[in-house]
């Protein structure tokens, strides 16, 4: 698992709560990336059915995280759209 990358105690308090969602993402991400290595490796259908529903309720998560993120942090949101639209002119160009 994921060691939580800084240290919460020496960051501003004005960015404190962007880091926490960061933090919270990361430990999503971490989740869902067990469930899903573990449902594929799993030969019971039942294990690996309820694996595979966590790790989507870990996505919805990652997803609640992120948009408390994006409302506190407006850089983050302008770069996410930044990201989506180079990817989109990227695959124009293929």
């Amino acid at each position: 698992m994921s060691k939580i990358p800084i240290d919460l105690q020496k960051i501003d308090k004005e960015k404190l709560d962007q880091e926490i969602l960061r933090v919270g993402i990361i430990a999503e991400l971490d989740a869902i990336n067990l469930y899903e290595q573990l449902a594929a490796i799993t030969q019971n259908e039942d294990i690996k059915k309820i694996l595979l529903d966590i790790a989507k309720e870990e996505k919805t998560h990652v997803g609640e995280f992120q948009a408390l993120l994006l409302k506190l942090d407006k850089e983050q949101l302008n770069e996410l759209e930044a990201g989506k639209k180079e990817v989109e002119e990227e695959l124009l160009n293929d």
